[in-house]
């Protein structure tokens, strides 16, 4: 690469190129804004916020993680006509036990007389439906 000729210093009369000055790096926001970073790296501490393009990226990518796993999670759960058949008789069942859960609570929480009473009624109602078709 050719040296340029105004360099040797002997022609006083040609205007040499100056270094032009950043008006950015000149402005004292800049200057502590650039000391206060180079402390907290030299401390090890990483500034806190991330940029707003890099958070929305992550959430975008997790967003994308977390509806895979659901797609996978639904393909899994898909079941087949018997299947579905199968859970509703199940719940049928499990509703009657409940029913009949319920009303031998009831029926051990009712007094001995009152059980004694329908059993007579009960008995009763045999007989005379024994009579009437004799």
């Amino acid at each position: 690469m050719a040296e340029p000729d105004y360099l040797e210093g002997d022609c006083d009369e040609l205007i040499k190129p100056k270094k032009l000055i950043n008006p950015v790096k000149s402005s004292r926001n800049h200057q502590d804004l650039h000391r206060e970073l180079l402390m907290n790296q030299k401390r090890g501490l990483a500034p806190q916020n991330k940029p707003e393009l890099q958070k929305v990226l992550e959430k975008r990518k997790r967003e994308q993680i977390i509806k895979a796993q659901k797609e996978e999670q639904e393909a899994h759960k898909k079941k087949s006509d018997l299947e579905i058949e199968l859970m509703k008789r199940q719940q049928k069942l499990e509703q009657l036990e409940m029913e009949q859960q319920k009303i031998e609570e009831e029926q051990e929480n009712t007094p001995e007389f009152v059980k004694m009473k329908s059993n007579l009624r009960r008995t009763k109602q045999e007989t005379d439906g024994e009579e009437r078709t004799t």
